[in-house]
């Protein structure tokens, strides 16, 4: 038997509403099985990373700054001493904007991130970031590039370079990625609603949008 609608709606509003950990909330207030649990995840995931999709702009450009760096989220004290292995994510953020990139990558290789600034920074911009090599060539690709050595300062005291911005949108992305039961092909999706979430604070305005982006997405054929 069919959920019914008003079923579904009350999901993705608590979903939305409520930070994870969530399926076990959701599964005592609905009692719904298991597999209509994932059913319903996976409808919210790809609505989002359509949203993602077609929101998807390239950042910075002429007189912009762009903070610049890379995390591992996830990664977290199993028992006896054993650490559980995150996943490496890279990001940017835009200053004086809402616009931002979050991209999980295997590695942080110079030929890794260049690319992904390449493709998602315009030519231009000044670039902020720490003093990973990976970022030596960036100023040999049409960008400023400024440094912070994070092991003498928090703001380099010459230029005032630093990438606080940035560390605070790490602090926001470890909130809202799953801690537990997370899995790496779903890492888009988990990113997609942290760019979602932080894109629409106002719950009304997400959910508006939600609804919008699904009703593009499963639009039904014309007869």
């Amino acid at each position: 038997m069919k959920p019914k609608v008003t079923t579904v709606a009350e999901f993705v509003f608590i979903y939305f509403n409520r930070p994870p950990p969530r399926i076990k909330y959701i599964e005592r207030e609905f009692g719904l099985t298991q597999k209509t649990i994932v059913d319903f995840c996976s409808f919210i995931r790809e609505v989002i990373i359509f949203w993602a999709s077609k929101n998807s702009t390239v950042i910075g450009g002429e007189g912009k700054i762009v903070e610049i760096d890379e995390a591992k989220i996830g990664k977290r004290k199993y028992n006896k001493g054993r650490y559980l292995e995150g996943q490496w994510v890279f990001g940017g953020i835009e200053r004086g904007s809402r616009n931002f990139f979050l991209v999980a990558v295997e590695d942080r290789s110079a030929g890794t991130l260049v690319d992904i600034i390449k493709n998602k920074i315009a030519p231009g911009t000044t670039i902020f970031s720490d003093c990973w090599r990976a970022y030596d060539s960036l100023g040999e690709n049409q960008y400023k590039h400024l440094t912070v050595n994070h092991s003498v300062n928090f703001v380099d005291p010459d230029t005032g370079t630093h990438t606080q911005n940035i560390e605070r949108l790490w602090i926001e992305v470890r909130k809202l990625v799953p801690r537990f039961g997370r899995t790496k092909r779903h890492y888009e999706g988990y990113l997609s609603e942290c760019l979602f979430a932080m894109r629409h604070p106002d719950h009304r305005e997400r959910l508006h949008v939600f609804w919008k982006m699904a009703g593009q997405l499963y639009t039904p054929p014309a007869h």
